[in-house]
């Protein structure tokens, strides 16, 4: 079991679609993939560049548009190798704001997110992409 890189930065957005003709268009990213979160609410989008194992941005839909202009940037994301065994591992070290479980996306990719020292939002992905 390990951490293997840096997976994505998730950035909270008011419009999806926009945000992603944005990133494309000023910055040169090319969207990859968009799908509807498991609570039916929230729509993630993720841009990369064609490099393979890069690290991604998700914009993020749907989940709080009130946050100032500083909050906007909601996670980061690492890859891991065995989303189970680093729950595990995570529970054992008595960090703050653990989820109660492993959420897995319609892609079948599995996350869960847990406050840094300063309550950053941390999440480990370990992704079907």
């Amino acid at each position: 079991m390990a951490v293997l890189k840096m997976e994505h930065v998730g950035v909270m957005v008011a419009n999806l679609e926009a945000s992603i003709r944005f990133y494309e268009e000023v910055i040169g990213l090319k969207h990859k993939s968009t799908l509807l979160h498991t609570n039916g609410v929230i729509k993630l989008g993720f841009l990369g560049f064609e490099a393979v194992n890069e690290t991604e941005v998700e914009l993020i839909e749907g989940y709080n548009a009130g946050l100032p202009q500083e909050g906007k940037v909601h996670h980061l994301a690492f890859t891991v190798d065995d989303i189970e065994a680093e729950f595990t591992r995570i529970k054992g070290l008595g960090v703050e704001q653990l989820d109660t479980e492993i959420t897995t996306l319609p892609n079948g990719s599995g996350y869960f997110f847990f406050n840094g020292l300063d309550g950053e939002r941390i999440e480990f992905f370990q992704s079907t992409r």
